[in-house]
């Protein structure tokens, strides 16, 4: 067996969660070397070559024309607690492959019980975030060629691309602190942009060689980011200490850590407007909603955010000049007497995507498992989908026809159709998928990946209460 649990790691995972809590609420991590020096000044867009622009994860994709010889599109879905990606096909989304995303496995966890501090941390991490498991691929997305595939690794404080050709490591770079998470991709597709969870910023890198080529500020634990305006600037949002008793709305904002929303110049990573999230809250009559930003989409002319907040069952609007909530959904609750503790880090809801038309918002009803879809003109809902157990993940499709979501308790990813509000096709992937995105890869190289060759850890925890056995 590659891990598993013992007396003693239960014991050192506590620690490292106690650690973990602490230091982050504290902001004062220090931070792990830097692959290569950086350069802030350096320009992070860049004119696109006669690649197709990379599949978005926000809207549908701007490409919709014939892809380019050799090109087949597909989706990526990560399976976090299993070390490895599904690759369905974009039509069918039926499994066409899989990839192994801990092909260093050995090494890195060499490199991490030889060092105490990054010990306590990565048991931290396992015991808390992790729910017991290790985190192996928390975001994924492929080069537009269709060579490599670009992925952060929350429990190895990474990002490493890997060839779909070789199916082994080309760059790596260890990200500042202890924790890698959310990511970007440019719409050009030559960047990409992670956050890192414990050092409080966000790192720009090269996708073709991973060469760091920027850094901007966050707050507590940075989370979610959209390159928005074409790509000139970014769209960032923090959430604080989400795995601590410290996040909770009825503690005052300071214990919580600092939660930021804000806009980015992609090219000088400048942060040029915060967003006064309490104030807009409270101004609306929701005094006692979290100010933590979950998952957020925008309206096709992006003068609208529609976002997702701990704790919250439903999601809010807001305008985008002004910085005032305009309207409120609120959602079904079907766990009225779960405490907020129990929340899988503080997500009521945890997945948010709107049509290529802006007529429908696909919603992902984490805790409540459901997911649903409600009409932006009167944000009317239509039936709740029961279609899995904890959805922790809502994309569109590159053609904007179907909401892809991802139901990590079950194991399963589903399409449903804008139109129709229905579950289309459901696929089982493997052990906790979270991530879904769009991507291409070279046609000759899916035979190549599969399924025998995939690395898949053995599990490290028993089952939490939530789950469907997968065997």
């Amino acid at each position: 067996m590659r891990r598993g649990h013992s007396r003693t790691s239960r014991l050192l995972g506590g620690i490292g969660a106690v650690v973990l809590a602490l230091a982050t609420a504290s902001s004062a991590l220090p931070s792990a070397p830097a692959a290569a020096a950086e350069d802030p000044a350096a320009s992070t867009s860049a004119v696109a070559g006669n690649v197709p622009p990379a599949p978005s994860a926000r809207t549908s994709p701007s490409d919709t024309g014939p892809l380019p010889a050799g090109l087949r599109r597909v989706v990526f879905v990560g399976n976090n607690w299993e070390g490895t990606a599904t690759v369905l096909d974009a039509k069918t989304f039926r499994a066409v492959a899989e990839i192994d995303v801990v092909p260093d496995y050995a090494e890195r966890m060499q490199e991490i019980a030889t060092n105490p501090y990054r010990l306590a941390f990565y048991l931290g991490i396992r015991a808390l975030i992790g729910e017991g498991n290790d985190q192996f691929v928390d975001d994924m997305y492929s080069s537009n060629d269709g060579r490599l595939v670009v992925i952060s690794r929350p429990s190895f404080a990474d990002v490493v691309a890997i060839s779909l050709r070789t199916k082994k490591i080309v760059w790596r770079f260890p990200v500042s602190g202890v924790r890698s998470d959310h990511m970007a991709l440019s719409p050009d597709g030559r960047h990409v942009i992670v956050s890192a969870s414990t050092g409080n910023v966000v790192h720009v890198l090269r996708v073709r060689d991973g060469k760091p080529t920027g850094r901007f500020s966050s707050g507590g634990s940075p989370h979610e980011s959209t390159y928005i305006d074409g790509g000139r600037r970014i769209l960032h949002a923090s959430i604080g200490t989400v795995y601590s008793p410290f996040d909770n709305p009825d503690l005052p904002d300071p214990l919580e850590g600092e939660r930021v929303l804000q806009i980015v110049d992609a090219q000088t990573n400048k942060v040029v407007r915060r967003y006064d999230v309490r104030k807009a809250l409270d101004e609306r009559g929701l005094k006692n909603v979290s100010i933590s930003v979950r998952p957020i989409t925008l309206s096709p002319d992006e003068k609208k955010f529609y976002f997702q907040l701990s704790f919250f069952h439903g999601f809010v609007e807001m305008d985008r000049r002004s910085g005032k909530i305009t309207r409120v959904v609120r959602l079904p609750n079907l766990i009225p007497n779960t405490p907020r503790p129990l929340y899988l880090l503080d997500s009521a809801h945890h997945g948010i995507a709107m049509n290529p038309e802006g007529t429908k918002i696909c919603v992902a009803g984490t805790m409540s498992d459901y997911a649903t879809v409600v009409t932006a003109k009167g944000f009317q809902r239509g039936k709740l989908i029961k279609g899995g157990l904890k959805p922790y993940w809502v994309t569109p499709s590159w053609d904007g026809r179907y909401c892809y979501i991802s139901w990590s308790g079950s194991d399963t990813v589903s399409r449903i159709d804008y139109r129709t509000e229905r579950i289309v096709t459901t696929t089982r992937v493997g052990d906790h998928p979270q991530r879904v995105r769009n991507g291409y890869i070279r046609r000759e190289l899916v035979a190549g990946l599969g399924f025998a060759d995939a690395s898949k850890p053995f599990r490290t925890s028993a089952r939490t209460a939530w789950e469907r056995p997968t065997e």
